[in-house]
């Protein structure tokens, strides 16, 4: 497993990342990177304080690309910390049966829900597996992901109260099944999740994280309980190296501080630790390298998919990634692989 030995510096990432953000809203590119990644414009900072309440509005309209699928579609708006956040929702077509399994998708920085929905095709996926999806909204089209407050972002923990907020009412108006609760997403969102993973381990039964890392120094999140946890990665990312960026450089003026993350590596090493594992199996496979800590007594797994020769993108997407940003690695099907991984979880 190899990281690119000339990955863009993080003021180089930076404007690659301005230039994503513009790209995909033309629906020509696939997600932006994030605070852990790659950054774009500051954060928007929550409000203190937490209690959360939810309405639908009218159906959200996926993009033209979007896979089809023939659940139902909407737009719903969580009031906590005294705003208010939205995110999409896809619910299965056929009603009853209870709750469902519940998945959190985070988007990048620098996009929004929509394109995350595009960029992976999750709805298919969920749909036939029975779940009920939800892309929540970042503010400032930027996720918390690290502990460290900074000027843009003074309540760094404002997410994880939010997520907590949105899984809480799910679950409470019997929707979400609270023992298969899931969280996935790319970059940014990615390492979202993992924090979401790290910190609530009472909370989500599985973690997925495309592209992103755990972040380290003064933010750092260190995972406190055993989940099961799968990174996919791809080689010869450019913008958030497989190695980890432990020193990165300065934003740019007005954007939030580039957070250092840990190696793809270290991480899943640092959640197979706090889930007791076993020793790491190591596979070549078609494509990319697979480790694998087995679930130890708390039976929580940890896996690392390094693909080979892929960029910061979304192994099986069908959206074409800008160019600086590498390869879509066609060995697996990341959707499908992420959803399989976590439905064979519940807390």
């Amino acid at each position: 497993m190899s990281s690119n030995p000339s990955s863009p510096s993080p003021r180089r990432a930076a404007a690659r990342c301005a230039s994503y953000a513009a790209a995909l809203s033309l629906g020509l590119a696939l997600t932006a990177a994030g605070l852990t990644g790659c950054s774009t414009a500051p954060g928007t900072p929550g409000a203190a304080g937490a209690s959360a309440t939810m309405s639908a509005s009218a159906p959200a309209s996926a993009p033209a690309s979007a896979p089809a699928a023939p659940g139902v579609d909407s737009r719903e708006r969580l009031s906590v910390d005294g705003g208010t956040r939205e995110y999409l929702m896809h619910r299965p077509a056929a009603e009853g049966g209870g709750p469902r399994p519940l998945l959190i998708a985070f988007h990048g920085r620098g996009a929004d829900a929509a394109q995350l929905r595009e960029q992976s095709g999750l709805d298919k996926g969920a749909e036939a597996r029975g779940m009920l999806l939800v892309y929540p909204e970042a503010l400032g089209k930027a996720w918390g992901a690290g502990s460290a407050p900074s000027p843009q972002r003074p309540d760094p923990d404002a997410d994880v109260r939010s997520t907590e907020a949105l899984v809480g009412e799910l679950v409470r108006t019997g929707r979400a099944d609270p023992h298969r609760v899931y969280v996935a997403g790319f970059s940014n969102g990615g390492s979202m999740a993992l924090r979401m993973a790290a910190q609530r381990p009472d909370l989500v039964a599985g973690a997925v994280s495309v592209s992103g890392e755990l972040p380290t120094g003064a933010a750092a999140v260190k995972p406190t309980g055993p989940v099961p946890v799968l990174t996919v990665y791809g080689a010869e990312d450019p913008v958030r190296p497989l190695a980890g960026l432990a020193s990165p450089g300065p934003a740019a003026p007005g954007e939030e501080p580039i957070t250092p993350t840990m190696s793809a590596r270290a991480g899943s090493e640092a959640f197979a630790a706090a889930a007791g594992t076993g020793a790491p199996v190591e596979e070549g496979k078609p494509g990319y390298d697979s480790v694998t800590w087995p679930a130890g007594p708390a039976g929580a797994e940890v896996q690392l998919l390094v693909m080979h020769g892929a960029g910061h993108t979304w192994p099986g997407s069908a959206m074409t990634p800008p160019a600086g940003f590498g390869s879509v690695s066609t060995a697996l099907d990341a959707s499908t692989t992420l959803l399989d991984f976590l439905t064979a979880h519940k807390r």
